[in-house]
């Protein structure tokens, strides 16, 4: 068989692959660190901090133990890892499709028909036709096999394409998991925080009615008004109402946990049900540089990984305006009879070279192309958007957690001043000098401020938490 001249430039195109080569984003972030990296908020310091388990900076067991079940549960990560599964099955699948393509097939064919009997008189053409039936056996074993060459490399763009999409996955995973860690610990200090604030309350409320008490009984004998009753009476509803959203709060909490590490609601109530304080962050943050921060956070990767996913269908697109060259052999083996199967007499094969080009489309391609270079275009500025989403993110989460540091001090420092408080008038009272009113107002004080310093703590360690995830943290 003679080898189709026409066939020698188009398998030298085989090498040719069209479309613009991906070179990854241009830059999108500023030149200069931000504000709050060049400053150091917070006490943060500029070595590159670790990616995972960042939580066990707090020094919570408790915590340590749900972020464990919540990674590992965690329906948000499931949904992540099965999207992931499925990238690595279409890249699979593209690597299969630029491999040739081969069928096997065994066919047996029995048919019936009409006997025909031909025959001649005098020279003279004639024929009749017998009534009998003939039975037609037919054997065939064959293998045929196709192949498409990738003449102007639009398989490989979709190869290119799809390594990009499972590196999305990736990074989408990633990110589920930064989420996932962020959530369950923000719910985790905000139950601590009620939990102890709600002890609180209900114990300024107890105070708050021995007051009012105290009070009704002065009135009685005469020594305080009825409109001072009255107002300690509206003084005790506050307490009481006080107590409520912060019982709800608690509830709602505990629930929260359950379901973010894929259980029902309920289900962690024995593990929470003792008090724990609420965990402090270190005394220092590595917070490392803005162009560490943008290659760990698994948003921005994912965003780069569609970006280039968006450039490689360029090419595919492009490549269809071109001609497409493929290839098909079959080989088979039959005849009336099975051992016409075996029978190397019986071989036929066939190759065919195609070549198609769809040359005239009247603007369809064309359109594609466009569209997708709109499409690369988005993806482009989708990137650059969550660059400047990942800097503000980093640059606010730092200015934060600065200023709620500063927060605990100052809370800190008007509990100390209530305690003083309450230690004098407690000593004024033992000397007979105070009333027990004004020991009891004391020391509901000193538990007020108690709850601000709680709270403030727990606000400062929900700021931190903002802010290891603002850093892409918590995973690997």
């Amino acid at each position: 068989m003679r080898f189709p001249l026409w066939l020698v430039p188009m398998t030298l195109l085989a090498g040719c692959t069209v479309g613009p080569d991906y070179d990854g984003p241009v830059s999108a972030g500023a030149a200069t660190p931000p504000a709050a990296f060049a400053r150091g908020d917070g006490d943060a310091t500029p070595q590159a901090p670790a990616a995972a388990e960042w939580w066990t900076a707090l020094g919570d067991p408790v915590l340590d133990e749900l972020e464990r079940r919540a990674l590992a549960g965690s329906p948000s990560v499931a949904i992540a890892q099965a999207r992931l599964n499925q990238a690595r099955a279409a890249l699979g699948l593209e690597r299969a499709n630029s491999l040739p393509k081969a069928n096997a097939s065994a066919v047996y064919v029995h048919a019936r028909v009409p006997g025909v009997d031909l025959g001649s008189s005098n020279g003279n053409g004639g024929g009749g036709t017998g009534g009998d039936e003939e039975s037609l056996n037919f054997y065939n074993v064959g293998f045929d096999a196709s192949w498409e060459i990738d003449l102007f490399g639009g398989q490989r763009r979709n190869l290119e394409a799809a390594r990009a999409s499972l590196g999305a996955a990736e990074a989408n995973l990633a990110d589920a998991r930064v989420s996932l860690a962020a959530e369950v610990a923000q719910a985790y200090v905000a139950l601590r925080d009620r939990q102890h604030r709600l002890a609180l309350a209900r114990e300024s409320a107890e105070k708050q009615r021995a007051i009012f008490e105290l009070t009704a009984q002065r009135r009685d004998r005469g020594a305080a008004s009825t409109l001072d009753v009255e107002r300690q009476r509206s003084q005790v509803e506050q307490s009481n109402a006080a107590v409520l959203p912060l019982s709800a709060e608690y509830d709602a909490y505990r629930n929260a946990l359950a379901t973010l590490i894929g259980e029902v609601p309920g289900a962690l109530d024995g593990l929470l049900a003792d008090p724990g304080a609420v965990p402090l962050p270190p005394a220092e943050v590595a917070v490392g540089d803005p162009a560490a921060l943008l290659q760990r956070r698994p948003d921005v990767r994912a965003a780069e990984r569609k970006l280039a996913a968006s450039t490689a269908k360029i090419g595919v697109a492009k490549a269809a305006a071109f001609p497409r060259l493929s290839f098909l052999g079959l080989i088979g083996l039959g005849g009336t009879s099975v051992g016409d199967v075996i029978d190397p007499d019986k071989l036929a094969a066939v190759a065919v070279p195609q070549l198609s080009w769809n040359f005239l489309d009247f603007g369809r391609n064309a359109a594609r192309v466009g569209q997708a270079e709109g499409a690369r275009d988005e993806a482009a500025a989708q990137y650059r958007s969550a660059v400047l989403a990942a800097l503000r993110d980093a640059e606010d989460a730092l200015s934060r957690y600065g200023a709620r540091r500063q927060a605990v001090v100052t809370a800190a420092r008007s509990k100390a001043s209530a305690d003083t408080s309450a230690t004098l008038v407690r000593q004024r009272f033992d000397a007979g000098t105070a009333t027990r009113i004004e020991l009891l107002d004391a020391e509901r004080q000193r538990i007020a401020a108690d709850q601000a310093l709680i709270q403030a703590k727990a606000q400062m360690t929900t700021d931190f938490i903002a802010l290891e995830k603002a850093l892409g943290l918590g995973w690997e």
